[in-house]
């Protein structure tokens, strides 16, 4: 039997490479109150339909990091295909901080969170932090939804490759044989 040779796990730039695989949605993740905070999370995922929970991996030294513990509770907006520039600014680490940072682009605050939620997007979760765990450099935030809605049925903004593409969702013919 032929093996496949897989490389050692050793360098962070391959790893990136072969993460980068993998088609993930790109959103913001936000916190309101008096140090309100956002950024752009391509590290989020369903977890859970009973109990409902959604997951958002967050590095460790990130200014998020800190807000999402201190809160307890926060946002997603999961991006439309044309709101590229919106992930940019929100990927920034040299944009402005505080509540000036929601000056680039229209939010509202959400009903049962107060975090802030992008204008636009394709969708909106409202969560409370339920568990957190140790995840390397990354620490895992699981939130259980308190509030959601989704807007339409346009295109969520895709990030492959280390690009943001978006996608034809055009259906596709089913193939019988």
């Amino acid at each position: 039997m032929t093996t496949f040779d897989t490389e050692t796990v050793s360098d962070p730039v391959q790893m990136r490479r072969v993460y980068g695989t993998f088609a993930t949605g790109v959103t913001v993740v936000s916190v309101g109150g008096d140090e309100p905070h956002a950024m752009t999370a391509n590290s989020f995922s369903a977890v859970s339909l009973d109990p409902p929970l959604i997951l958002v991996c967050v590095d460790r030294d990130a200014l998020m990091h800190q807000a999402l513990s201190r809160t307890g509770v926060f946002g997603i907006s999961v991006l439309a295909a044309d709101q590229e520039a919106v992930a940019r600014h929100y990927a920034d680490r040299r944009r402005a901080l505080g509540q000036e940072q929601f000056e680039f682009a229209d939010w509202r605050p959400g009903g049962r969170t107060g975090a802030p939620l992008l204008a636009g997007a394709v969708a909106h979760i409202e969560c409370e932090l339920w568990r957190s765990y140790d995840g390397g450099d990354h620490t895992i935030f699981l939130g259980c939804p308190r509030g959601m809605r989704r807007y339409g049925d346009g295109d969520a903004l895709v990030f492959l490759g280390g690009r943001f593409h978006r996608l034809d969702m055009a259906p596709s013919a089913v193939v019988t044989s």
